[in-house]
């Protein structure tokens, strides 16, 4: 793959691939949820701020989680933690998410703004960035798959190897491209749902259970380094207490919506824009 892009002459920079499709995921999640606020008459200008820290706040959380959960590899160069290999590779995208969600409801609160509301209008975004992300990851040789005899499999090249370990002399499991491809169906159904909705919560919480579900399987054939918690990796264990997490909240939610007609009404209208959203271009 292509692990590295150019340097930047005279300055010993080198432009990572990674980095680059990191940031056109964040910027596609922004313009995205930036639409779907406007076409459910939140404030654009609010809901790209609360997207913008809660980006933040996920760079932060996927590189705690990944020093938790390879700590045998920081604890005798803690000064590697602060490193920006970040943008060559790495970081776990659960401990991002939950970092992101904790940001998010905080800025919430803070802007007096309904989070579910807000994230309904985010998660089609979060999906979308998925998608790019994963394909930097690719480019970057991390986050590999097993080997295989399949063919599907693909050889990293040795510069890869040097960067992130990834073997290079036996052909894996792309993982980094079946979980791009799930994640992209997985933003186009959610961006179908978001005008179908019967309940604020829906999308977010649609979205929460639908990756759990694709990380959970994925990472059957992953092969990296990643931690463990028993027989489970760390994703994995994580992933099962988000969907029995989504579960309950699902039916909370649900129920509070039969019993509140009023959040029915709202969260159904929003399958019609705002007069504001005829600005925008049409939904392709």
């Amino acid at each position: 793959m292509f692990p590295e892009l150019f340097e930047i002459p005279g300055t010993g920079f080198i432009v990572n691939t990674y980095g680059v499709l990191l940031a056109i995921g964040f910027l596609s999640g922004m313009w995205l949820a930036g639409r779907f606020s406007v076409q459910d008459g939140l404030p654009r200008g609010t809901v790209l701020d609360i997207v913008l820290y809660s980006l933040i706040a996920s760079l932060l959380g996927s590189r705690l989680l990944l020093v938790i959960v390879e700590w045998h590899n920081f604890r005798h160069d803690w000064r590697a933690i602060f490193s920006l290999d970040v943008l060559r590779s790495g970081g776990v995208f659960y401990g991002g998410l939950l970092a992101a969600l904790l940001a998010s409801i905080l800025l919430t609160r803070r802007h007096r703004l309904d989070w579910w509301r807000v994230a309904d209008a985010c998660a089609p975004g979060i999906a979308l960035g998925q998608f790019f992300g994963r394909l930097g990851c690719f480019a970057a040789g991390c986050c590999w798959g097993r080997p295989t005899t399949a063919w599907c499999g693909v050889r990293f090249s040795e510069r890869g190897h040097e960067l992130t370990g990834v073997p290079y002399d036996v052909a894996l499991h792309p993982t980094q491209l079946y979980e791009s491809a799930a994640t992209l169906a997985l933003c186009l159904g959610l961006g179908w749902l978001f005008h179908r909705r019967h309940f604020r919560g829906q999308v977010i919480l649609a979205y929460l259970f639908g990756y759990a579900v694709i990380r959970f399987v994925i990472e059957i054939w992953r092969d990296d380094p990643r931690g463990a918690v028993g027989p489970l990796s760390t994703s994995q264990f994580i992933a099962l207490g988000c969907a029995a997490f989504v579960a309950g909240a699902w039916m909370l939610r649900r129920r509070k919506t039969i019993s509140s007609p009023a959040v029915t009404e709202t969260a159904t209208t929003t399958s019609t824009p705002p007069p504001t959203a005829s600005l925008l271009p049409p939904e392709s």
